[in-house]
This record gives structure tokens, C-alpha cells and sequence, in this order.
């Protein structure tokens, strides 16, 4: 709900981007991932990690559908992402990682490369930057993803396809990409 009622809002406020007084694309993207970030810590540390991991109730699984289990913190985001793909709200959001499970998850473009090395590289600082694609010039963001959960890191540890194996608590295991049109 309170995504929904932010995604409205924020596609209101890029409907004026093109205006000298709207809000500026840095700003913006700070704000999006400051939603994006909060939903899925919420959603890592108050549901599964207190469901699986505390109180044992019900497991998260990738294939969570097939095996009544919970979406991993990461699928919550993607479909998240893909819902407001389909709302048209003027942007668009990604959790992408150099060491991605899922292949459909590792960086797409030459920016995408050089901002998830940057956020690696230099801990807790972000990565702005400006690309072309197509015929549309975007503002793109990326944030730092942070292991915030033991469940983070075992996962993504234990997982037989996961090209790398030695992630630990408060590594930066990837990055949320926030892109929309200048």
C-alpha cells in the first residue's frame, strides 16, 4: 500500500520533470531506492527472517510458489519492480549483482558494469550516472545492496549456482538500479 501510494507520487512528480522547478533526478532516485530499501529490509528482517529463521514457522524459497513457502527477499523486489513496469509510472527499478544467482540479474549495459564495480569498490557510496539507450537518454542510479540478514549470506553461499561463495554480513552483494528518462 505504501508503495503503491509513493509510485503515484512519484510519477506525478516526474510528469513535471521536464519543467525547470521539477524535482532533480538525483533527488528523485534517492527518494525511490529510500522506499525501495525500507520495504525490502522490512520485509527481510520482520517476515522471513522471523518466520524462518526465529520462530520457524514457514521457509523462504526460491520456488516458493511450488513448495508453499515464502518469495525470497530478492523476488519480493522483482515483482515489485515489475509492477510498476506495468503501471507506466516513469521509471524503472532493478536488483542486478556482478554475482548474480539468477542470470537474468547481472548488469545489462556498460554503465550498469561501471556502477556496480564503483559501489563495490568504494563501500556505502551510491553511483550516478547518464546512458543512451535507444533513442532516450536516462538517469540512472545505483545503490549499494547490502547483506542485512545471516539468511542474505547463506543463501546466497550455499546456493549451487551462485558464482561466488564467501559473501559475509554487511558485504555489498549487489545493486538496485533505478533508471528513468531525462
Amino acid at each position: 500500500m505504501r508503495t503503491r501510494a509513493f509510485v503515484l507520487a512519484i510519477a506525478a512528480a516526474l510528469s513535471g520533470c521536464g519543467e525547470k522547478a521539477g524535482i532533480e533526478p538525483q533527488r528523485m532516485a534517492d527518494a525511490i531506492f529510500a522506499v525501495i530499501e525500507a520495504d525490502r529490509a522490512s520485509y527481510t528482517n520482520f517476515v522471513v527472517n522471523r518466520l524462518q529463521n526465529e520462530e520457524k514457522v514457514i521457509k523462504a524459497d526460491e520456488h516458493w510458489k511450488d513448495n508453499q513457502a515464502l518469495p525470497l527477499p530478492a523476488q519480493m523486489m522483482r515483482m515489485g519492480a515489475e509492477r510498476v513496469a506495468e503501471q507506466e509510472a516513469g521509471f524503472n527499478y532493478a536488483l542486478l549483482s556482478q554475482w548474480a544467482i539468477n542470470k537474468q540479474n547481472k548488469p545489462r549495459t556498460d554503465l550498469e558494469r561501471q556502477g556496480l564495480s564503483f559501489i563495490v569498490d568504494n563501500p556505502g557510496q551510491n553511483f550516478y550516472g547518464t546512458e543512451t539507450l535507444g533513442d532516450t537518454e536516462y538517469f540512472t542510479a545505483i545503490y549499494p545492496d547490502v547483506a542485512v540478514s545471516p539468511a542474505c549470506v547463506s543463501c546466497h553461499n550455499d546456493h549451487v549456482d551462485s558464482p561466488r561463495k564467501d559473501f559475509e554480513l554487511g558485504q555489498t552483494m549487489g545493486g538496485v538500479v533505478i533508471r528513468f528518462p531525462m
